[in-house]
């Protein structure tokens, strides 16, 4: 035992290493200068995606802010600040699903591009919903897949070329969901599929200067529209005659009122993952992953992360169990 002490203080010292750099770095390094400087944000009808578009544009970035309806009250709200700005905040229709708006996106910002090029881009858009496995269809799989692993895939690649000419950001919207269910495993499943990409590209990002970053919000679904409450009338109307023959309407009630309890605890404070996002974006040594989180939701992320699964299981089925199958 004794014999490997100086190889676990050498890997406690690395670690150290590992965690104080980054700090140093940030405190040496001079601050990015937003003028001149593009970023293109997806999903600001609302939401972050909303706020992170007036924040940035405040501080003095180029902004295209892609909205799904870019006649909506989100919109119309970011243009008439746009009004404002002397052309440095413009709003576009972008649905993350269709090729063709995203390469109508690029060639946007192409021809509008600042002298400082094209820096950011923040993969904010993003759906949600509630519902067991087998209460979802097939068309909802593919839906969820689409808008939150795909869309982001789809205007990642289309702006690589830029992001790697001007050394940019990258900037991808995850959730401390992607580590755990409760309800929601069809955005948990998206989530933790956003994650091992960013993973995979941030590295090979490394030798071109282009950072990637993850933002991992806890619950703030009092900040955004991406989950309203929940039926339970609805869910049970929705169900095949197959689920209604497992499930009972007792249950579906109870999942449901659970499910709204959770939501109705979320922070209304969004800012809290803005700040997050601009960090990302601004900071000369950004981090890897933002955990924007309560203590309690990182705690569960770290019992999901460092327990084994069974323990995580039980944890997560006593949360569950109050309600049992007829």
């Amino acid at each position: 035992m004794w014999a490997a002490a100086p190889l676990l203080l050498l890997l406690l010292l690395l670690l150290l290493l590992v965690l104080l750099l980054p700090r140093l770095r940030r405190r040496g390094a001079a601050g990015l200068e937003p003028a001149g400087r593009a970023v293109l944000i997806t999903g600001c009808d609302s939401g972050f995606g909303h706020l992170l578009a007036l924040r940035l544009h405040r501080l003095g970035f180029t902004v295209f802010a892609g909205c799904l309806c870019p006649g909506g009250d989100g919109a119309r709200r970011l243009q008439r600040e746009a009004a404002a700005g002397a052309g440095r905040l413009r709003v576009l229709r972008l649905d993350v699903t269709r090729a063709r708006d995203v390469m109508a996106a690029k060639e946007l910002v192409l021809s509008h591009l600042p002298e400082r090029g094209f820096w950011g881009l923040v993969n904010n858009a993003g759906i949600s919903t509630f519902g067991e496995t087998g209460w979802l269809s097939m068309e909802k799989y593919e839906k969820f897949a689409d808008v939150n692993l795909l869309g982001s895939i789809r205007t990642t690649l289309a702006f690589l070329p830029l992001l790697r000419k001007y050394k940019g950001r990258i900037v991808f919207m995850s959730s401390i969901i992607a580590y755990f269910s409760l309800g929601n495993g069809i955005y948990s499943m998206t989530k933790a599929a956003v994650e091992r990409f960013c993973d995979a590209l941030r590295l090979e990002m490394k030798k071109f200067g282009v950072r990637v970053c993850i933002i991992q919000p806890g619950n703030y679904a009092r900040s955004t529209k991406i989950q309203p409450p929940v039926s339970a009338e609805e869910i049970w109307n929705e169900l095949s005659e197959e689920e209604k023959a497992v499930y009972n309407k007792e249950y579906v009630q109870e999942r449901a009122n659970f499910f709204n309890r959770i939501l109705s605890e979320g922070s209304a404070n969004g800012s809290e993952v803005v700040d997050a996002m601009v960090d990302a974006l601004t900071s000369p040594a950004p981090k890897a992953r933002y955990m924007v989180a309560k203590l309690k939701e990182k705690a569960l992320v770290f019992v999901c992360a460092l327990f084994p699964t069974a323990v995580m299981d039980c944890v997560l089925s006593y949360a569950l169990s109050k309600v049992k199958l007829a």
